[in-house]
């Protein structure tokens, strides 16, 4: 795996939480949306991790990554980092909302009884 793993742990988490927008989530369905969420953090992140590999303050292994580095010489993992993990986690949080909304209807339905 080596180089690779980095990657692979992402595309994992891609697969992952895939079926909870075919469940109904919709964050891929709404692009502008989606975008507006998490491009904006990602950027905050991504110039914060420019600084600290420019002052040496970290690094990532070589071994551990492709070796495509991204302007500002951050990681091509860590530039899909910022973007997958949001994007993971709102289809995690839509999901739990929508899972939420059923019990409670149920909920309801089973008062009314």
């Amino acid at each position: 795996m080596g180089q690779f793993e980095y990657l692979i742990v992402l595309a994992a988490c891609v697969l992952v939480t895939l079926p909870l927008e075919l469940a109904g989530a919709r964050v891929y369905r709404q692009p502008r949306r989606l975008a507006r969420t998490v491009l904006p953090v990602a950027l905050v992140f991504l110039v914060w991790d420019a600084l600290a590999i420019a002052g040496r303050v970290w690094d990532y292994a070589p071994g551990r990554v492709t070796g495509v580095r991204a302007p500002f010489a951050v990681p091509l993992e860590e530039v899909l980092f910022f973007v997958v993990i949001p994007i993971c986690g709102l289809l995690t949080y839509e999901a739990v909302q929508l899972t939420a909304a059923l019990v409670r209807r149920f909920a309801r339905k089973e008062v009314r009884r």
